[in-house]
């Protein structure tokens, strides 16, 4: 019998070891490979193949994960992705560095939706929310002090911050190795081979795909902002990078706060449908006071804003597929990464497009995808009732 309090634990410090290390190499990779010389389109393909791999491939790990069980997968992913720190730090041509960032993406997109689908086996329906909450908090949280420990150690040399990313992910590898103990029994992972595979034509055709179509409009919009953020600032209200370190630290602890302790309560309370609906609207709103912003404090206000809701999305709509899957959790949440991933590889490109006609646009579009993925929900609605409708008939 698994502690459900204890697992969760266990898979708070995973994603947030699993972060940090993914964190710590964001402000460094680019000045590593130009050191390789790589100019900046190069740095851009290096930058985009690493979400691609994950957007193949983590569908694809997330259905192993129903076969053989989540803890071997996990393992696997952390493995791997500590394998790809150390051969990103040891690189010393461009395309080692580009290999070790393809190796990466390959086996760490097992960690995410296998995570994932451990948190939705070892949850209740009602406590699915906060299950899903609580794995987002310790990736925002992750992501939030990652970046810093990486600027420590870059000091140090360029390639440093690489080794301390895959010594954190071996930490992390023998916490889960000792401590972790598997979620599907044997009978479990029997019974899910004897049901009918999910097909890619029952898929598209079911209620879930609007839901992975919702999630792919956020993480596009998400993204766009991302990747705009920092220059809209400077030009509105002059602020450099120290001031935007903070603003984004305070913006992912706000979120993580929220995911980890009040969403649980929100699901519970509302249902994932009604805060998935909030969410939009507040990221909606958060895009729209972006474009007033004339200060570090008006700027940390309002992007604080859009974090929150944004970030209160992805577990809602984590945790309402899941409970409609049929217990093919990694299944879902590998294609539920897929979608995510899509998002964040258009993003960047299209809303620095947008960028160069009018400053103000990414967060303008930002505000028009936000609408769009609030009409997907109501039309997930009414397909459920239509579908409902049908097999009562």
């Amino acid at each position: 019998m698994i502690d459900t309090k204890k697992a969760l634990l266990i898979l708070f410090a995973v994603m947030f070891l699993v972060m940090i290390g993914f964190g710590i190499i964001i402000p460094v990779l680019p000045f590593f490979a130009e050191e390789l010389g790589a100019n900046p389109t190069e740095l851009g393909f290096l930058m985009a193949v690493y979400s691609i791999t994950q957007l193949i491939f983590a569908p694809m790990w997330g259905k192993i994960s129903d076969r053989i069980g989540r803890k071997p997968v996990i393992l696997i992913g952390i493995l791997g992705l500590s394998l790809s720190f150390f051969l990103t730090g040891l690189a010393s041509s461009l395309w080692m560095l580009f290999a070790a960032r393809i190796a990466g993406g390959f086996l760490s997109a097992a960690n995410l939706p296998t995570v994932m689908a451990y948190a939705a086996d070892i949850t209740s329906n009602e406590d699915r929310g906060k299950g899903m909450g609580v794995i987002g908090a310790a990736t925002g949280l992750g992501f939030v002090f990652g970046p810093a420990v990486g600027g420590i150690f870059s000091k140090i040399s360029l390639s440093m911050p690489f080794y301390v990313a895959g010594a954190s992910s071996l930490v992390t590898f023998l916490l889960v190795w000792f401590f972790l103990k598997e979620s599907l029994s044997k009978e479990q992972r029997e019974n899910l081979q004897v049901k009918e595979k999910m097909s890619w034509r029952k898929t598209i055709s079911s209620p879930h795909m609007i839901l992975y179509s919702l999630q792919l409009f956020v993480s596009l919009s998400m993204a766009g902002l991302e990747a705009t953020f920092a220059y809209f600032a400077k030009q509105k209200a002059g602020l450099g990078t120290v001031e935007l370190g903070y603003i984004f630290m305070i913006m992912g602890l706000a979120s993580a706060f929220v995911q980890g302790g009040v969403i649980g309560k929100l699901t519970r309370r509302f249902g994932e449908g009604p805060v998935i609906q909030a969410g939009v609207i507040i990221s909606a709103a958060g895009f729209g006071l972006i474009l007033l912003i004339d200060s570090f404090l008006t700027a940390a206000v309002c992007l604080t804003i859009f974090g929150i809701g944004n970030g209160i999305i992805r577990p809602s709509v984590s945790a309402l597929l899941t409970k409609s899957s049929g217990a093919k959790y990694g299944t879902v949440s590998g294609l539920l990464s897929s979608f995510d991933s899509f998002g964040r590889i258009i993003g960047p490109p299209l809303g620095g497009w947008l960028f160069t006609i009018a400053i103000g646009l990414p967060y303008l579009s930002g505000i028009l995808l936000s609408i769009i993925a609030f009409v997907l929900y109501q039309m997930y609605i009414l397909q459920e009732k239509k579908e409902i409708s049908s097999s009562v008939n």
